[in-house]
Parts: C-alpha cells; sequence; structure tokens
C-alpha cells in the first residue's frame, strides 16, 4: 500500500488555465494536463526565482518533491510548446488535495490543521 499524499499548499485560482497554439481549433489539439501542484512549482522557480529548498518549505514538501515536480512540468510545457499541444493547467482535480487555501488570497484558513 502506497504512502498516503502529503498536502501541498499551493495558489488557489478561479479557473482552469488553458494555453493552445494560435489557428488550431481545441477540438483539433490533444490536451496535455498540468497538475496545480506541477504549475505552482514552476510558478515558485522559475517566476518568483526561489530555490528547489525554499520553493519546497512554500509547498510544504521536501526539496526533492519539487525537483520532481519541475521536471514533470517543464517535460509537458514543452511537449506542448513542441508538437502543438494544448496545454491545461488542471486546477479543479487538485482542489481536495489543496483544500486548506483561501479562494482570494492563497493563505491558510484559520483552524485548518496542516499536514
Amino acid at each position: 500500500m502506497p504512502r498516503p499524499r502529503k498536502h501541498r499548499c499551493c495558489r488557489r485560482y478561479n479557473a482552469d488555465r488553458i494555453f493552445k497554439p494560435q489557428g488550431i481549433p481545441m477540438r483539433d489539439t490533444q490536451n496535455i494536463l498540468l497538475s496545480l501542484d506541477e504549475f505552482e512549482a514552476l510558478r515558485l522557480c522559475d517566476h518568483d526565482r526561489l530555490d528547489q529548498e525554499a520553493a519546497g518549505k512554500q509547498m510544504g514538501v521536501s526539496r526533492g518533491t519539487v525537483q520532481r515536480l519541475l521536471y514533470e512540468a517543464r517535460h509537458k510545457v514543452v511537449e506542448a510548446v513542441l508538437g502543438n499541444h494544448s496545454l491545461i493547467v488542471n486546477l479543479k482535480e487538485s482542489e481536495d488535495n489543496h483544500a486548506g487555501l483561501h479562494p482570494d488570497s492563497g493563505k491558510r484558513r484559520p483552524g485548518r490543521p496542516r499536514s
């Protein structure tokens, strides 16, 4: 039996983010799903320029987990760009796993236990 998945602290967004090649209808593209935690690792390390250790502390996971998330996320982004695929940041699948976050600010709700 695998270990239970550790909860990850991620910023909450109102809706999925979808990026597709210009001029190609969505129905004609393959969809590549990027999970919320993969997107959050990309945001923290590549956009906010945090090192993997600091990103891991902010997300509540180990540096090794951040490294794995970055590897998967970068692979998916490059695959989508090179293959003319749609990239969907799938935020709904992770809502149950990230239920301790306030929907507007991304801050923890009071009274919710940290895992």
